[in-house]
């Protein structure tokens, strides 16, 4: 059972897929060729079974220290030990938008000062375990094989370098060990689908691939248009949204990992490494704020592409998830053999709630393209005939009950979020239409975007609690609703508004960490209980800046800073304990820091100063 911590972990990747590395060195989940293929290396999940890809001293007494390389994802590990400090510097090249197999892991060992002895072990565990492999040791590597799968090992090496040291194979996984001295810059590069043996690559090559990779980075990092407060954070969770999209089509995974749990010991755990049409929306929003057109227009793209294959369908014109590639089949299955997350189970692959009928996903898609519009990014006439398709099919399906925004289990509800968004799929349409003079049944949707609007006003807040609630037939609390001023279906300073979010105040916020809603009082079809959403938590600072409390939303915005993990990464939910959990890092959190973070910052600016 793994003991290492979901936030004790570093995330690189190459636009493909991404890796984790432990603050000990260990890439202990890696998936190729892509984010949703088998893993490879899976220890995050199953200690003794999953695989790991582990480099750290010989020495049994050190300490580790983990950052990344300022602004960019190359991630250094410094151990220290009384013989001296070295350092594991780790990336992966960016493979760029043509779909590939071939993905290199580069792993950079230096001695910084002193002597440094690193141990090697790289223990893949092919299709999550489930395939054995073969390993052949030759003087410049290693090459691992399983059916139809191949890794291979290159030494970073000068020619008059021994083969590396002491390598042996134990149950078919490599052992071997690296010495070096203050200066020496020694290494391997894990390569997938690789043809042909191992081949050395001398430390200039390594220190080329880093340079490369380094300026990949800040270059595209120097895109960003945001200057304010938090500009550290902010960058951060943009470089993490960036790691976390392919690059052959746009789709954004809501996470690069799968089964970790909401609940430790619980069965809330899903697989997280697939496109949510709402997270590809709520991304586009985010990236517009930067400065990033280029990657909210190919989001954009992605979004309209999904859109057009399903024009006509009895079902609506969107899956609520896809694959990365656009695919939709994401049947969920469970890992028998593996003993999950600090014993976590069941271990979920794929994912069930793929059929899902999400409501709110057509405001959230037709939010984003409205944006990009206005933005300055095309939308051309097949683009909104797409989205004229979209919205009539919602005047005929918008008042019917859905499974809402947090995929519950536990049956249809007239979800009150629901309803909001597909009120701003018509009022978004409507502005497009009018303002751009496109041919559009403009009576028919103002006719239903008026009448979600009466509706939710009448049976969405409930008097006796003096606040908007989670549906028509409870009195539960949701903070979803925290985004009805976002989206501008309500004042952020109205009095239905302020004393929702006072009831919001009391029973969903724990010192600036706001819950979902409460499972116990409205029943979700699942066993158990979970942390605090950190989506929403950044959700409420946003609300409490539009709300006008300004020293609130900054308090509360430098509470949820202290929750970041040692890089700044955040995974979906915080526990009682502050621990962090769920699957990491979590895209919908860092696009809601950036959000919360710019909204925040202007408000702070636009505020006049108080006089003397």
């Amino acid at each position: 059972m793994t003991e290492t911590a979901i936030a004790d972990h570093g995330l690189i990747g190459d636009l493909q897929t991404a890796a984790l590395i432990t603050t000990d060195g260990s890439i202990d989940w890696f998936c190729a060729p892509r984010f949703d293929s088998p893993s490879v290396f899976g220890a995050l999940l199953d200690d003794e079974r999953g695989g790991r890809f582990r480099i750290r001293p010989a020495d049994t007494e050190y300490t580790t220290k983990q950052a990344y390389f300022p602004d960019t994802a190359v991630l250094v590990t410094r151990f220290y030990t009384e013989a001296g400090l070295g350092q594991v510097v780790d990336f992966m090249p960016p493979a760029g938008s043509a779909a590939t197999v071939n993905h290199r892991l580069v792993r950079i060992l230096q001695c910084v000062r002193g002597r440094m002895s690193f141990e090697v072990e790289v223990a893949p565990r092919f299709d999550y375990g489930r395939q054995p492999h073969r390993t052949e040791v030759t003087e410049n590597g290693a090459v691992f094989t399983a059916d139809g799968q191949r890794l291979v090992l290159h030494a970073i090496r000068e020619p008059d370098d021994e083969r590396l040291a002491q390598a042996h194979v134990e149950n078919e996984d490599l052992h071997g060990s690296i010495d070096l001295v203050a200066g020496q810059l020694r290494g391997v590069v894990l390569e997938t689908a690789v043809e042909g043996p191992p081949h050395p690559m001398r430390a200039v090559g390594a220190s080329e691939l880093f340079d490369a990779t380094v300026a990949f980075w800040r270059s595209w990092l120097g895109r960003s248009t945001y200057t304010g407060r938090w500009r550290e954070m902010v960058d951060r969770s943009a470089i993490t949204l960036k790691l976390m999209t392919y690059a052959p089509t746009g789709g954004l995974v809501a996470a690069p990992t799968a089964a970790l749990p909401e609940q430790i010991g619980g069965e809330r755990n899903w697989d997280y490494r697939y496109t949510w049409v709402r997270d590809a929306s709520f991304s586009v929003h985010a990236l517009l704020r930067l400065g990033m057109t280029e990657e909210a227009g190919q989001l954009g793209r992605w979004l309209a592409d999904r859109v057009r294959e399903r024009i006509g369908s009895d079902s609506g014109p969107l899956n609520i998830m896809y694959r990365i590639d656009g695919s939709s089949d994401l049947k969920e299955d469970v890992l028998g053999h593996w003993s999950g997350y600090r014993g976590s189970t069941p271990v979920r692959i794929g994912n069930g709630a793929a059929e899902q009928l999400q409501l709110d996903i057509y405001g959230e898609a037709l939010d984003a393209l409205f944006d990009a519009k206005r933005a300055g990014l095309p939308l051309p006439y097949r683009g909104w005939q797409d989205v004229s398709a979209v919205l009539d099919w919602l005047v005929d399906n918008w008042d019917q009950p859905d499974e809402g925004i947090w995929e519950t289990r536990g049956g249809r509800q007239p979800f009150t979020y629901g309803r909001v968004m597909c009120w701003v799929a018509f009022d978004r349409g409507i502005r497009a239409a009018t303002e751009r003079g496109l041919p559009a049944p403009l009576e028919r949707w103002t006719a239903a975007r008026d009448a979600i609007h009466q509706q939710v006003m009448e049976q969405g807040f409930h008097e006796s609690r003096q606040a908007f609630v989670q549906h028509y037939n409870t009195d539960v609390l949701d903070a979803a609703l925290l985004r009805m001023p976002a989206v501008g279906f309500i004042d952020g300073r109205d009095p239905m508004w302020e004393t929702t979010l006072q009831a919001m105040d009391t029973e969903l916020v724990t010192d600036s960490l706001v819950y979902r809603y409460d499972p116990e009082a409205s029943p979700d079809g699942l066993r158990g209980n979970e942390g605090t959403f950190s989506l929403c938590s950044f959700a409420y600072v946003d609300a409490l800046a539009r709300a006008g409390r300004l020293e609130a939303a900054r308090t509360a915005f430098e509470k949820m800073l202290t929750y970041a993990n040692h890089v700044g990464l955040y995974s979906e939910e915080v526990a009682l304990t502050g621990e962090q959990i769920g699957n990491f890092p979590q895209a919908f959190t860092h696009l809601a820091l950036i959000d919360a973070a710019v909204t925040l910052n202007t408000a702070m600016d636009e505020r006049k100063p108080t006089s003397t």
